[in-house]
């Protein structure tokens, strides 16, 4: 459904940029990572990412979905936003929700094992979690526009939430440092 959706989209009816693109589509060439240039040039050559420095815009392209419940009263409503169903995508809000849900669940999972490993109360992360403006973020690459040898589809980064998870890719190149 993603792979269908990123071949139709124009990148701007499903685009709210006004809320920093925390809902629907965000476009290729819109995210730019932080400058990591100097973290870049300390890992060994082994491990050194292959990412543009300074850092570029990335090709790749987003669909932020949020998942679970959103709470009852919030500060930050740019980050709990009504979602972007695209048009044509009838099964659009099922698929979404069963995929973050799972996502989630596993993520749920995760922290109540690191509560039990700490030696802390197992709701010590799940309970700080609740409430929280969960995202599914699937990626889209136009390997037609962007498939040459050593493209960088999305720059060395790191992500500022509490846990990240990826799913599986069809293509390889995903690297954790």
């Amino acid at each position: 459904m993603m792979e269908q959706y990123f071949e139709q989209s124009d990148g701007i009816d499903d685009a709210r940029p006004d809320l920093s693109y925390q809902v629907g589509v965000t476009p290729e060439r819109t995210e730019k990572p932080r400058d990591y240039c100097s973290k870049i040039g300390s890992i060994g050559p082994d491990d050194k990412p292959l990412s543009p420095c300074p850092p570029e815009l990335d090709p790749k392209w987003r669909f932020f979905w949020r998942v679970g419940e959103p709470p009852k009263s919030t500060k930050f409503k740019q980050l709990n936003a009504e979602p972007v169903i695209p048009k044509n995508f009838p099964q659009w809000t099922e698929v979404m929700n069963m995929w973050g849900n799972k996502m989630l669940d596993a993520l749920l999972t995760i922290a109540e094992m690191a509560a039990v490993g700490f030696n802390i109360p197992k709701d010590s992360f799940t309970s700080l979690m609740a409430d929280g403006p969960h995202l599914l973020a699937p990626t889209g690459s136009d390997f037609n526009k962007y498939g040459q040898l050593n493209t960088v589809l999305a720059g060395y980064h790191t992500d500022l939430n509490f846990l990240t998870i990826h799913g599986k890719s069809r293509f390889p190149g995903l690297r954790l440092w």
